[in-house]
């Protein structure tokens, strides 16, 4: 047990070492944080100039592949400091090629910017004494080593709270920490195929399909960025960090929903359904003269919408459609009449004139053109980072604020490209507490 949380209520005061924001001094002097912030106390309680929300945390990322770097950038463009710790060979996604951008694979280059990075050999003992005291001076620590051997370099949970009782310590395994689960390697599409997600993805009478990315390690880093900045949260009440841990397979299961919820709630095992959805309909792509539209209906009246846009105002009142789920039992008769008028015209022209009556539609496009259409629409998906030919066209962090937005302050490092600042930082006696 590490410590004793203290009983504040919501509202009561909070711990003086993590309910404040450091000064610039304290931020400034260890020479490889962030310049340029200044933090004032404002009436309304908000400090002025800075990065983001989490201006002032410091996160000792030792994670690698996708779903830590992509939990750590997130947090990062929200301004907090990322300290990337790798090994002598790197972060494994440094390799993964093709795509390249020069010779840096666009896979490290999207889910590393806003971090710093270092190389610490743990197997050397005086780097595994600069990774401890990174661990001490850390808010955040994250790691996806297999369970318990991070252990073996002093560096487990046990251990780091006793150090540095604020930590927030956040792990993620493939199958948890409890044996036989523990013993597991844990890569994504394992865990799409043993979740379950790989049956429903596919034709009926075809083979499983893995989804075309890497979406459980990308569900589980959403979900240990939520837990990480919930515990932050209890944190300024109760003065202390906690461990927050996140498997793939749980998270897997709980980005399953519906499928999920019809086994253990429905008595029903889900199965394969090409594009179909097991319980609403139309909720499929349609031929075109041109392509594929996918055509949406999700509640009775869209479904009269859509009629009356495709001059069929009839169907809307046959009993065999007028609801959601006649339609979706009798999806193998409605799909040909509504197939029969929907190849009457292109994708494009369709897409305008369903969308004017206010159908939920859309053509099934290209990565290429997904990024196009976010511009159109006015989302700005993108934003540039760096100088002149070493510029980068990065996809934007998703979540906007309307007093500290996210920024895109650094490139993502090459391997090892802070190392000497950080390495003085560490070992600068006056910054130990």
């Amino acid at each position: 047990m590490c410590g004793e949380r203290l009983e504040h209520a919501v509202g009561e005061a909070r711990s003086p070492s993590y309910g404040k924001r450091p000064s610039a001094a304290t931020k400034i002097r260890g020479g490889f944080w962030e310049k340029g912030v200044t933090y004032m106390e404002p009436e309304d309680g908000r400090a002025k100039e800075s990065d983001g929300p989490l201006t002032g945390l410091l996160i000792a990322d030792f994670s690698r592949i996708l779903a830590g770097p992509y939990a750590t950038m997130l947090l990062g463009d929200l301004g907090a400091t990322v300290i990337k710790v790798e090994g002598p060979s790197g972060d494994d996604t440094r390799t993964w090629k093709p795509p390249v951008r020069g010779d840096v694979a666009t896979y490290y280059l999207g889910i590393n910017r806003n971090k710093r990075s270092i190389v610490l050999n743990l197997a050397d003992a005086d780097d595994k004494r600069l990774a401890l005291r990174l661990a001490q001076r850390a808010d955040v620590m994250i790691e996806n080593f297999k369970p318990g051997q991070i252990s073996r370099f002093g560096l487990g949970y046990e251990t780091l709270c006793e150090e540095n009782p604020g930590l927030v310590y956040a792990s993620i395994s493939g199958f948890g920490t409890k044996p036989p689960g523990s013993g597991m390697m844990g890569y994504d599409l394992m865990i799409q195929a043993m979740s379950g997600l790989m049956s429903l993805t596919g034709e009926p009478e075809g083979p499983a399909y893995r989804a075309g990315i890497s979406v459980i390690d990308i569900i589980s880093g959403l979900h240990l960025a939520m837990g990480i900045l919930a515990a932050l949260y209890e944190r300024a009440t109760s003065g202390l960090g906690q461990h927050v841990e996140v498997s793939l397979l749980t998270s897997a299961l709980s980005g399953l929903v519906n499928h999920t919820a019809a086994v253990t709630m429905g008595g029903v095992v889900p199965f394969r359904m090409g594009n179909a959805h097991p319980s609403l309909y139309p909720y499929d792509p349609f031929a075109t003269q041109d392509g594929e539209l996918i055509v949406i209906a999700a509640n009775d009246g869209q479904f009269r919408s859509l009629t009356m846009a495709i001059g069929a105002p009839e169907l809307a009142d046959d009993p065999r459609f007028s609801r959601n789920e006649l339609r979706t039992a009798n999806r193998d008769i409605l799909g040909p009449l509504l197939q029969e008028r929907l190849r009457t015209k292109t994708s494009d022209e369709w897409f305008a004139l369903l969308t004017a009556a206010g159908v939920p539609c859309a053509p099934i496009a290209t990565v290429d053109r997904g990024i196009a259409f976010a511009k159109e629409v006015g989302l700005e998906p993108t934003v540039l980072l760096g100088e002149g030919g070493d510029r980068l066209e990065m996809i934007r962090n998703p979540i906007t604020f309307s007093a500290t937005p996210p920024s895109y302050r650094l490139r993502p490092p090459a391997l090892g490209a802070d190392g000497d600042a950080i390495r003085a930082w560490l070992l600068d006696e006056s910054e130990l507490d």
